[in-house]
């Protein structure tokens, strides 16, 4: 049976002030999230601003009703998700391949870095109609726009991760005689570990923009599609629901990175 640690009056009161901290922080976030909702349902009541443009929260819980009551809700919701998911895995795993072929080689590194830099500044939107032609207008096609808009984002950062290890301690294992998998596997890696969280979380953001811009080009279902739909009808209101959608879902896939943060941290 393990012993409770015996912590200190003075190691007790910080850690009391710190969980006091983390819930005002929580606190403050869903007052400040109901205060915006609030204000924006009470001008839109008051007609201070147009409910027809601008929407409001009660509409948008009436177009999510609606939508589940005819069967479209998840329907529209899983396409997006899958297609998001997919992208963002891929362009993860490619993007951690080609940074870690890129550290290993710095003649290769020098060749293809201003090409890197040159496809991260290319507006991918102008690629639409060429990945049309290229791949076709199904879900492929999406699944390929999410992964070009994230994967460059994911090779730079974990590029620049794996060259910021300490000089000191890759001399070292030189020194020992390790070869470059060897130093990749027990230093590199595990060095770069919150560089990797942190290109998760910025992929997270960028796999989003990938699918709703695909959906936006080739869809006939999602909630990119939904979105393109209301404001061609001027259905602005299952416009904003299928943007608060992408909100909540987005906010949950980048809650769920933040987690595993927080388990890897645990664990170092």
């Amino acid at each position: 049976m393990k012993n409770k640690p015996n912590y200190s009056r003075e190691h007790i009161a910080y850690l009391k002030k710190q969980r006091n901290k983390k819930i005002i922080i929580i606190v403050s976030r869903v007052l400040l999230l109901v205060f915006i909702l609030g204000i924006w349902e009470l001008c839109a009541q008051l007609k201070v601003i147009d409910p027809f443009i601008t929407s409001s929260p009660s509409r948008v819980i009436k177009t999510i009703g609606e939508l589940y009551a005819n069967g479209t809700l998840f329907y529209h919701i899983g396409i997006t998700l899958a297609e998001t998911i997919a992208g963002f895995i891929i362009a993860v795993i490619l993007g951690y391949a080609v940074a870690v072929v890129l550290w290993a080689s710095d003649t290769v590194h020098k060749v293809l870095e201003p090409y890197i830099v040159v496809l991260n500044s290319l507006p991918k939107i102008a690629l639409g109609p060429l990945i049309i032609i290229w791949i076709g207008t199904g879900y492929d096609a999406i699944i390929f726009m999410t992964v070009l808009v994230s994967i460059i984002v994911c090779i730079m950062n974990m590029l620049t991760g794996f060259l910021a290890v300490d000089k000191t301690k890759l001399l070292l294992m030189k020194a020992m005689g390790a070869s470059k998998a060897t130093t990749l596997r027990k230093l590199v890696i595990p060095a770069s570990l919150p560089v990797l969280i942190n290109t998760l979380k910025v992929a997270v953001g960028l796999a989003w923009i990938g699918s709703i811009m695909g959906e936006y080009i080739v869809s006939k279902a999602g909630l990119g599609y939904l979105i393109v739909y209301g404001g061609q009808v001027f259905k602005l209101d299952l416009v904003m629901t299928a943007t608060f959608i992408l909100c909540v879902l987005a906010g949950g896939m980048y809650g769920i990175v933040a987690l595993i943060e927080k388990k890897v941290n645990k664990t170092r």
